[in-house]
């Protein structure tokens, strides 16, 4: 059974006021949390220190860099089957099938699916008994652009083909805009689900209210039930059940160390201030009363970089380099010995995918596999230790590296 550090459950604060509908009063809201964030004492801990850029080249390990996928139409997730197989999701609601010899693209029957913006089908993950149960998860965006909303769906898939797709779980919080939808999913170690909500962009307040679900970490079962030990279960509000930590801006990475025992997550920042952060359950990572990051417009999004009761980054990468996926190399996994203990991420902005290690506490930071440059989307670490990159964009490419 998964271990987990809770809070105090349904701890009453100033931020545990009810989703105003009205955006006017959504911003009064925003500007109620900072009034009182300003009554409390300051926190007297150091800020997180950006990571260091290693000199040393990584992997040590030779390798061969090989295509195996091309003309991919805005992919988002990659995962690899038992059998080898490669699936790949469209934003347009596509799952491309990447076997041996072959490439075919099928169209899911997602209900309700809304493609606009950052919307669309989003990640995919395996069940954890995928080789009996044949069943997988995914989520997209649902709705329309007045309302819309992140889903948790469930499907099958005999080698060939898809079962129609179940919606299991939505996100209890509509919103007006098509982008931060997060919607990264991690299978945590006691079979539960947990996923990501992104804020909405437009209704950044929201992140720090437990009753909206946007903006937060989602931790649910595989049958869209709520588990009973989550922070927040004896909240009066039942959207507030399902919530693991608040205070996200727009989660993209979400892997877990198997090593430490830790759930690792990374998220988008405004203009600077992407974070990557060791998650606990019931905490609050701060967005947007805590950011390194500035709004677009370069104007102050918050006073503060650091507060009382509010988690700083691990890592804090200021000018952005917008990551994307994220993936933990294990360190019983050999093809890459020297990328053991690392977290893989992808990145849109710096056109490049890093290993950070989280074996040193300054969280030391490499360009790894240069080759493999543009905007890159996502990343997996293969059962046998190979490293499998998406790229981004209209004409994608599923790229596999391999030790020699």
């Amino acid at each position: 059974m998964l271990q987990i550090p809770w809070l105090s459950r349904h701890k009453k604060s100033a931020v545990d006021y009810p989703i105003r509908a009205n955006r006017g009063k959504q911003l009064l809201a925003t500007s109620f949390v900072l009034t009182w964030s300003l009554l409390l004492p300051y926190s007297a801990h150091a800020i997180t220190e950006p990571q260091k850029t290693s000199s040393t080249t990584l992997p040590t390990e030779n390798y061969r860099v090989k295509t195996v996928a091309t003309g991919l139409n805005s992919p988002w997730s990659i995962v690899q089957l038992p059998n080898g197989t490669w699936l790949i999701t469209e934003r347009d609601g596509h799952i491309v099938i990447v076997k041996e010899e072959s490439q075919s693209r099928t169209k899911l029957a997602l209900q309700g699916l809304f493609v606009a913006g950052q919307g669309g089908l989003l990640d995919i993950v395996l069940a954890s008994d995928y080789s009996e149960s044949k069943t997988l998860f995914f989520t997209y965006a649902q709705g329309q652009l007045s309302a819309n909303r992140l889903v948790v769906a469930k499907a099958t898939f005999d080698g060939n083909s898809f079962s129609k797709p179940q919606v299991i779980y939505q996100v209890a919080t509509d919103k007006g805009t098509p982008q931060h939808y997060a919607g990264r999913l991690l299978m945590l170690p006691d079979n539960t689900l947990l996923f990501s909500s992104g804020d909405g962009f437009d209704y950044r307040e929201q992140a720090q209210i437990k009753t909206s679900q946007l903006g937060k970490l989602l931790r649910i079962n595989l049958d869209g039930t709520i588990p009973n030990d989550n922070p927040f279960i004896e909240h009066q509000n039942q959207a507030a059940h399902a919530v693991f930590s608040l205070g996200h801006r727009n989660t993209q990475g979400l892997v877990y160390d198997y090593d430490s025992g830790q759930i690792v997550s990374h998220e988008h920042g405004p203009a600077g201030g992407d974070e990557l952060n060791y998650i606990s359950a019931g905490n609050n990572y701060g967005w947007p009363v805590i950011t390194y990051g500035k709004d677009y417009s370069q104007a102050r999004i918050s006073p503060f970089t650091e507060y009382p009761g509010m988690q700083l980054p691990s890592v804090n990468w200021t000018p952005s380099i917008a990551p994307s996926g994220m993936a933990y190399y294990g360190k019983n996994q050999q093809s890459f010995a020297s990328l053991q203990g690392q977290v893989l991420v992808t990145t849109l902005v710096d056109r490049k995918l890093y290993a950070v290690d989280l074996n040193d506490e300054n969280f030391v930071q490499a360009n790894v596999f240069p080759e493999v440059t543009g905007r890159l989307r996502d990343v997996v670490v293969t059962a046998n230790g190979n490293v499998a990159v998406l790229t981004d964009g209209k004409a994608a490419e599923l790229i596999v590296i391999t030790a020699n």
